[in-house]
């Protein structure tokens, strides 16, 4: 299946990602791929570090006539978001994602594909191989664990690397140049509760909301796109007041970093209630699809019916648990008013688990501005303190501040307008790139960031344009030419 992959344009970049992609490497489970990276090091001669916490570096000397230039680090992250579909059977531990050619574009078979940051990966794998193409020194820093806490990025030490500039090869637009990021906190919350069992003469039923488009928590919160633990806590509000609703269970989301796309829970209600409660379901669902016709055309809001369940929260503690999943802040809270159209801060209510006794809840909180991404955190664990659970910040990173007038902007601006023909979008992001963390180790390094286009990240509608990653490839090898 892969091996139509392999025959596109540049083979460069293709060949090397259908052989990344051959192996596992979801976040946290990196071992596979750094030994990948470190025997393709080894393989091509080339000196190869792997540091404590497996960051891979690949040292490559310049180019004939480019020795004396100083050394450019290249930096893109192995771990991929492991997200499928519902009724996709795969185990992202063992197996190799499965590609397809759509048109113009690469998909994965119900997966996510990868691209972010394989691509990033492959593009520094073809320049480390390569035999002809003029550039300065290279050091490609491949770091783990980027989209589920960046501690890769945290754990690399000062004086591996030597380079004074960094391109970091994971944007996902091929009009823009970004030069800033948003920071992040993860806000986690635990709590408790003792299950009861359930009366009799009850209706269980399975409520589940599904075939949202999700997406990336950063760099699609701006769409308004539906998410699936909002609106099933919305549901379950109103028919706790309306019917009395009991709650058994809710299994919603599941990284931090993507938008919710299904929800289930497991509820009760008195039988003499149960065909009110089928009417209203039937009604609201019809109200929420058409709220979210044009972010979520494809939302699915199901209610069937099954055993009553034998055990059941009590109703005050899930009225509290069910009031701070409502009022808990989702999508953006502030647009920047310096940058036209950036997001400053937002949230995304990410994963809610009530199973057994257990409630574990988790958010990313994003903000470019630091106190203001740490003012939103405080008001979700205020929300959830109310109903007597416990909250964690976690995972705190900080964000990239913008240099405009950074020497490496000049080049990269040239290096565009001459290869794609028209002027780049010089921006900031709200997605939590690694450039931030890496400033610290490394302060006087210049970094920017740019890539191809790479469309619903972090979900399995997640996609690669072929011929924007062939712009992209002559527009990298410009860059290092002009050095």
């Amino acid at each position: 299946m892969n091996e139509e992959i392999r025959v596109l344009e540049p083979k460069e970049i293709w060949n090397n990602f259908v052989d990344l992609n051959a192996i596992p490497r979801p976040s946290k489970k990196e071992e596979k791929v750094t030994a990948f990276m470190k025997a393709f090091g080894e393989g091509l001669g080339l000196e190869t570090i792997v540091d404590a916490v497996g960051n891979v570096i690949i040292k490559k000397p310049a180019s004939k006539g480019m020795e004396g230039k100083a050394a450019v680090i290249l930096q893109s992250h192995l771990d991929m978001v492991a997200q499928k579909n519902a009724d996709t059977d795969f185990d992202f531990e063992t197996q190799g994602i499965e590609m397809y050619v759509d048109g113009d574009w690469v998909k994965a078979k119900g997966t996510t594909l990868g691209a972010d940051n394989g691509i990033g990966v492959a593009t520094i794998m073809a320049l480390l191989q390569s035999t002809d193409l003029a550039h300065p020194p290279l050091e490609a820093l491949f770091t783990i664990d980027e989209e589920t806490g960046m501690t890769g990025a945290m754990a690399l030490q000062p004086g591996i690397l030597e380079g004074t500039v960094l391109l970091n090869l994971d944007s996902e637009d091929d009009t823009e140049i970004t030069i800033g990021c948003a920071g992040g906190i993860d806000v986690n919350i635990k709590d408790k509760y003792k299950p009861r069992k359930t009366k009799k003469g009850s209706q269980g039923y399975q409520l589940k909301v599904r075939g949202l488009k999700g997406g990336h928590s950063g760099m699609d919160i701006h769409r308004g796109r539906g998410n699936a633990n909002k609106i099933l806590t919305r549901l379950i509000w109103n028919a706790q007041r309306k019917f009395g609703l009991r709650l058994s269970g809710f299994d919603g989301g599941g990284l931090r970093n993507a938008i919710p796309r299904e929800a289930f829970a497991i509820v009760a209600v008195k039988n003499g209630k149960a065909e009110a409660f089928e009417a209203y379901i039937k009604e609201a669902s019809k109200d929420i699809q058409v709220e979210c016709q044009t972010t979520d055309p494809n939302m699915v809001i199901e209610l069937t019916k099954v055993d009553a369940p034998n055990n059941l929260m009590s109703g005050k503690k899930a009225k509290r648990v069910i009031n701070s999943l409502y009022a808990c802040q989702n999508g953006i809270y502030r647009m920047s008013p310096d940058v036209e159209g950036l997001v400053q801060s937002s949230n995304n209510l990410a994963r809610v688990l009530i199973a057994d006794g257990k409630i574990e809840v988790q958010c990313l909180t994003r903000g470019s501005v630091d106190s203001e991404k740490m003012d939103l955190a405080c008001t979700i664990k205020s929300v959830f303190q109310l109903a007597g659970a416990k909250v964690k910040f976690e995972g705190s990173y900080p964000g990239w501040m913008p240099i405009p007038d950074a020497p490496i902007n000049a080049i990269v601006e040239k290096s565009y307008r001459k290869i794609m023909g028209q002027e780049p979008h010089i921006t900031a992001c709200h997605a939590g790139l690694e450039c931030g963390i890496l400033k610290k180790p490394y302060p006087k390094v210049d970094m920017i960031s740019f890539g191809p286009n790479i469309r619903g990240a972090h979900s399995p509608d997640e996609r690669t344009q072929i011929s924007s990653i062939q712009q992209f490839w002559v527009l990298t090898k410009e860059i290092l030419a002009n050095f």
